[in-house]
């Protein structure tokens, strides 16, 4: 795979959102299904993967997650072992053009939305913002999840240098929440992957 860079990225963001040209794109998908067993087989989930053209450039980004039932952020070392092993895949998919492209490989952040009923798994035990439908927001730390949605306990606000109180838990359906996210906690910053900033190593493919 000539001119095509696998750049190991421990991201505390989640990427930016593909285009809506972009949500559809069938060279996408075709290269989801591709990358997807070795995502498995490592013991990883594939959570995204997104093509960003420029000219003749292109960039492959690929966002991996640990399986819902773990906790913790995806390590540096894992992001660099698992650039390694889809750069190789790349290398001899039979369906590649000629161009060039770059092979970017992140975890989520964890600032990420949780959209989706496995985000709310991964962050059991963790404080999120939620936005509700026809009711008050809560803002509290994820107790359990289960098919029908998330009990959380209240975090109430008290006077400042004081810990805050815990409310009566929460019980929201999924289909009652408008949007959530986690809290970045400092006591969680070395799990997160948050500290120290950096990237992790490129390699040539």
């Amino acid at each position: 795979m000539s001119n095509a860079e696998a750049q190991a990225l421990s991201d505390h963001t989640a990427p930016g959102k593909a285009d809506s040209a972009q949500a559809h794109n069938p060279e996408a998908d075709r290269l989801r299904a591709l990358l997807e067993p070795s995502v498995l087989a490592n013991r990883l989930y594939l959570e995204d993967v997104t093509i960003n053209v420029a000219g003749s450039h292109r960039v492959l980004h690929v966002v991996v997650d640990l399986p819902q039932e773990e906790t913790g952020g995806v390590s540096l070392d894992v992001i660099a072992d698992i650039s390694k092993v889809l750069s190789d895949v790349l290398d001899t998919d039979p369906g590649a053009d000629t161009r060039p492209y770059d092979l970017e490989v992140s975890s989520p952040g964890v600032g990420r939305p949780l959209t989706e009923p496995r985000h709310w798994h991964r962050a059991k035990g963790r404080i999120a913002s939620v936005k509700v439908i026809q009711g008050e927001n809560v803002t509290g730390r994820i107790q359990s999840v289960d098919d029908g949605g998330v009990t959380l306990v209240p975090e109430i606000a008290v006077k400042k240098g004081m810990k805050p109180k815990q409310g009566d838990p929460v019980k929201l359906p999924f289909d009652r929440i408008r949007t959530g996210k986690v809290e970045i906690e400092f006591s969680h910053l070395s799990e997160d992957g948050l500290e120290p900033e950096h990237n992790g190593p490129s390699e040539e493919a």
